[in-house]
């Protein structure tokens, strides 16, 4: 147990580094979608991801020990993320701007918290609360004062398509969690990907109309980067947290994507950022800070 109640160096230093990958990937998806279909574009990721895991993955099974029923959880957890997350991510992030997106994803550890303590049966504290709430409210202030851009069709109905990714990401979290005592975690990234490129493929070749006729150099650079950076190390790396923390101490974390989103979106989409948007991101470090403290 004792594992579990603290959260260790390793586990912060991975939790940390996969939300600094995650908020780049916000900045990527935008930038490749304004040249490729979505579904092509996450179609690619989820194959380069398999790719990469083709050589590792007899490997990685050995470390994990399979249970009957098993199956249904794996399949149940690609269900949630990829599947059903990267459809609702993937049309948000053409209605809204990539700041506005990565703000949502804070609501992620309220949800993660509510679930754990009915499912998980995970203790909350008062102070981890306060910290949740604190963090919101930085979150809803980024929002408030982010300007509506050409870049943004539809604000609304993006924000809510990425709260139902959201949703989708708290089941994932759950699932994880389920399967992360006996499986090793980049073995539960690997069956992500595989179900991903089963499920993505027939989407990009009927609702993307196929593959593409020419190659841009950028935008595929960036499929890669998705596929290998992101989508291995970023799943990983948060794999590898959960397994040493609790699924709402390491959800916690989430809330730092919005500021890192933020600051990337400024620099590459120039997507730009006021002093009450900076007061927002402060609160939400605060909210983080009060989540993790003992």
């Amino acid at each position: 147990m004792e594992k579990i109640e603290k959260t260790d160096i390793k586990a912060t230093m991975a939790l940390l580094l996969a939300m600094i990958i995650w908020a780049t990937s916000f900045v990527v998806l935008k930038a490749t979608f304004k040249i490729y279909d979505p579904m092509f574009v996450i179609c690619g990721r989820m194959f380069i991801g398999s790719f990469i895991f083709l050589f590792v993955i007899k490997k990685l099974w050995k470390k994990c020990s399979y249970q009957k029923g098993d199956y249904l959880l794996l399949l149940l957890m690609a269900i949630f993320e990829p599947c059903l997350y990267f459809i609702f991510e993937a049309i948000a992030i053409t209605k809204t701007t990539a700041s506005q997106a990565g703000m949502i994803s804070s609501t992620l550890p309220i949800l993660v918290a509510i679930s754990a303590f009915f499912i998980l049966k995970e203790k909350t504290t008062i102070l981890t609360w306060l910290g949740f709430f604190v963090a919101v409210a930085g979150v809803v202030i980024l929002s408030i004062y982010s300007e509506v851009t050409v870049s943004a069709p539809n604000p609304i109905l993006g924000n809510f398509l990425e709260f139902c990714a959201m949703i989708c990401a708290t089941g994932y979290t759950i699932v994880l969690k389920r399967l992360s005592s006996r499986y090793d975690p980049f073995f539960l990234t690997a069956v992500i990907c595989f179900i991903g490129s089963i499920f993505f493929l027939p989407l990009a070749l009927i609702e993307g109309g196929g593959f593409p006729q020419e190659f841009v150099l950028l935008p595929v650079l960036g499929i890669v980067y998705l596929g290998s950076v992101v989508t291995i190390g970023g799943y990983g790396l948060f794999s590898v947290g959960v397994s040493r923390t609790k699924a709402s101490t390491a959800a916690a974390f989430i809330n730092l994507i919005p500021v890192f989103t933020v600051f990337f979106s400024w620099i590459f989409l120039g997507e730009k950022m006021n002093i009450t948007q900076y007061c927002g991101c402060g609160l939400i470090f605060v909210g983080v800070y009060l989540s993790q403290k003992k």
